[in-house]
């Protein structure tokens, strides 16, 4: 866990320097690790930053995706990993656990990361939020926070809406922009409209990574800055853990 200022500072200045003068065929790969040990595997590993998924954490605590975990674990467990890492972390918190702004950035802190996912839907009732509504909460969050915290404004509307166009998308990314978001993450957008919702928004926008889909460098290509995962990295794992399991059983 960081101990001052300075050093959350410093990480989230060298988390949001990451998100700039990309090439397209290099765009930033922040790998989903669920506990300290999966964290210190990508660090030693080489990448330059990661990003820890709310559902691996969730599934590795015992508990649903979709806020499932209690608040107090959630941030316990991020910090077990920012400890465990001397790189920048970032964190899926979901929808912000019902936390006000303030109460959410200063926890957020104290555990370490330096980034923050804010997702735009309930988890409960897998409703989209009003985009203004969300648009003045993550202004909340940015006025709590200050440089201290780089935030991906999570865009639900392929995932949860019945208007799933890009121009849709564009609108809530360019209101979460003028709230002070750093990136846009417009979850489960088709890989081909990654390059206007790109530049409808205008700025770095996050793509998924999905097994089976255009690799890390082909989302790049196709648009995308950021590149994460999402619980897959850690469903693979036990992929493999099961396939071990079975051997060993055998």
């Amino acid at each position: 866990m960081t101990d001052n200022a300075g050093d959350v500072n410093d990480k989230a200045a060298v988390l949001r320097a990451l998100h700039q003068g990309r090439a397209a065929e290099d765009p930033l790969v922040l790998p989903g690790p669920w506990d300290a040990a999966s964290a210190r595997v990508f660090a030693d590993a080489g990448f330059a930053a990661l990003a820890t998924p709310s559902a691996g954490i969730s599934a590795a605590l015992g508990y649903p995706d979709g806020q499932g975990t209690p608040v107090a674990e959630m941030f316990a467990a991020v910090g077990r990993i920012t400890r465990a890492v001397d790189v920048p972390v970032s964190a899926d918190m979901e929808a912000g656990y019902g936390l006000p702004a303030k109460e959410f950035v200063e926890r957020l802190l104290e555990a370490g990361a330096v980034g923050c996912n804010l997702e735009d839907s309930d988890p409960l009732s897998k409703r989209l939020n009003d985009p203004q509504r969300q648009a003045d909460w993550l202004a909340e969050v940015r006025a709590a926070a200050g440089a201290a915290l780089v935030i991906n404004a999570r865009v639900d509307t392929y995932l949860r809406g019945e208007d799933r166009t890009t121009a849709t998308a564009v609108e809530r990314g360019r209101l979460y922009a003028a709230a002070g978001a750093d990136c846009v993450y417009p979850i489960l957008a088709p890989p081909t409209q990654l390059a206007a919702l790109a530049a409808g928004i205008g700025l770095p926008l996050n793509a998924l990574c999905k097994p089976g889909g255009p690799a890390p460098r082909e989302l790049g290509v196709m648009g995308a800055t950021r590149i994460t995962f999402g619980g897959g990295l850690h469903q693979q794992s036990l992929d493999t853990l099961t396939s071990l399991a079975e051997g060993l059983r055998r």
